[in-house]
């Protein structure tokens, strides 16, 4: 792009600074959201929680919170969608949203949606790398995630880091799959490693965040991200489910952890 004449030239050296600003600030927004949702939620939502097994009643209002959360957001988020599938699919000319089997509720398997962010022989190249990379078969056997992943694509960086690739699992949150707030969807080889905590972390749906997203994210271990979800199902309330969404906007925004 042609710089008009007359404009300050940037200084390159001032660009670490900046970042560190906006990081901070980040920050900042993250700590006031995440204090402004546990004092609404307090003031406005009862303190005993709801059984995953519980009332009808209970359930309910979850079910009632997911349905016009996930309606209104897909009615508004409409024209980004789009356009994120244009922008998917004008990369290699392949299918811009990717279903992905994953355990729910109960254990049953449904096709959890995300727009596609990695390449589409995925597989093979996660085997390549991890089979010349000794580091990396370390880094995946603790977390299941790879801070350096040869798998995920320019548009799909941007998309994990902003966590839009999760927007299509608002359908799934329609259908009942998932819910707004939850474990997070597993495949079937990770059941093993929930051992016993299985039964009782999937006795609700899975969710599209939850609080191993606010708890760190990609930054938790995987053992801690059970535990997380075991804390959750074992005492889920919608005062807590509000306060995990709220707390989820500025972990979005400082871009905790993502990968």
């Amino acid at each position: 792009m042609l710089r008009e004449a007359g404009s300050p030239v940037s200084h390159p050296a001032s660009a670490p600074h900046h970042r560190v600003e906006m990081s901070n600030v980040a920050d900042q927004i993250a700590g006031q959201v995440s204090e402004a949702a546990e004092a609404v939620a307090e003031a406005v939502l009862p303190e005993t929680p709801f059984v995953a097994r519980g009332l009808r009643l209970d359930w309910a209002a979850k079910r009632g919170l997911d349905i016009g959360v996930a309606a209104t957001a897909l009615f508004l988020l409409l024209p980004l969608m789009l356009l994120i599938a244009v922008l998917v699919w004008a990369g290699d000319r392949k299918a811009p949203i990717f279903r992905h089997m994953r355990l729910g509720r109960d254990g049953r398997s449904f096709g959890c949606l995300k727009f596609r962010s990695m390449v589409t022989d995925g597989e093979g190249v996660l085997a390549a790398h991890l089979a010349a990379s000794p580091s990396a078969r370390a880094e995946w056997a603790a977390t299941h995630k790879l801070s350096d992943d040869p798998r995920i694509t320019a548009i799909g960086q941007v998309l994990r880091k902003t966590s839009l690739d999760e927007l299509p699992q608002l359908w799934n949150v329609l259908r009942g799959e998932m819910s707004l707030v939850g474990p997070r969807p597993i495949v079937q080889a990770e059941v093993a490693r929930y051992g016993t905590a299985f039964s009782t972390c999937f006795a609700v749906p899975p969710g599209v965040t939850g609080l191993w997203q606010v708890s760190g994210r990609s930054d938790t271990s995987y053992a801690e991200r059970v535990a997380l979800d075991l804390d959750y199902a074992s005492r889920w309330s919608l005062r807590r489910d509000i306060a995990i969404m709220l707390r989820t906007v500025p972990a979005v925004l400082a871009q905790r952890g993502s990968k």
